[in-house]
């Protein structure tokens, strides 16, 4: 069993904060696909393993976030494995105001998923909008830039979603959004963490700069069925 709430933390927001968005129950659950991409269980012990082959299709993929290595079952196999840092922010600090950052909403969902798409942040659905709130920038007309919130677990929130189209980086953008999602989280009476790969030297850098330290290395597995 993970010894922290964020050793396993898509495990524990499936089984608080985000149950609603849950499929499966007991030893294993998972986002509906809609929302997001994680899989997860509480425990490598067989049946849990098990358990959570039985939540996904064959030729469909998923993706398992934790610290500590990846045990699967036979039936699930590993197709992309990537190290990344899990990295907690402050508890407190001072409110962020911004006049260019707006909230987005429904309506924005579909730049989301473009812009998502062209930067590649990370694990991103269509749906990110029912995990947490978001918020973007502007610039003639187009969504220039995002952050947004996405696991939710008693006294964490997750930061995620942070990307910048190419045509407006390098205008610190990423960091003023960083930093305002932070302040959303903490005024809500919650820590602030992330993840970032351990590759990803300039995210890591701006975090850091933003107070975030590393709290443990992560494993990031896309796991498929084999049948």
């Amino acid at each position: 069993m993970a010894a922290h709430l964020l050793d396993r933390p898509a495990w524990a927001a499936l089984n608080s904060r985000h149950a609603h968005l849950a499929l499966g129950d007991g030893r294993a659950r998972r986002y509906d696909p809609a929302f997001a991409a994680f899989l997860a269980v509480g425990g490598d012990d067989p049946q849990s393993l098990a358990d959570m082959a039985d939540l996904m299709a064959p030729a469909e993929t998923a993706v398992i976030l934790q610290v500590g290595s990846v045990a699967l079952p036979a039936t699930l196999q590993i197709e992309q494995a990537s190290a990344g840092l899990q990295m907690v922010g402050p508890a407190f600090g001072d409110a962020v105001t911004d006049d260019e950052i707006a909230p987005l909403g429904p309506a924005d969902a579909p730049e989301m998923l473009d812009l998502a798409r062209l930067t590649r942040p990370g694990p991103f659905k269509a749906g990110a909008l029912a995990l947490g709130r978001f918020w973007g920038v502007r610039r003639g007309g187009r969504l220039a830039a995002m952050a947004g919130e996405r696991m939710s677990l008693p006294g964490y929130t997750e930061v995620s979603g942070v990307c910048a189209h190419p045509d407006f980086q390098g205008q610190g953008l990423a960091r003023r959004l960083s930093a305002f999602v932070a302040a959303q989280v903490r005024a809500r009476g919650d820590t602030p963490f992330l993840h970032a790969y351990a590759t990803n030297a300039p995210a890591i850098r701006l975090y850091s700069g933003l107070g975030f330290e590393v709290r443990a290395e992560v494993q990031v597995a896309v796991v498929s069925r084999t049948d």
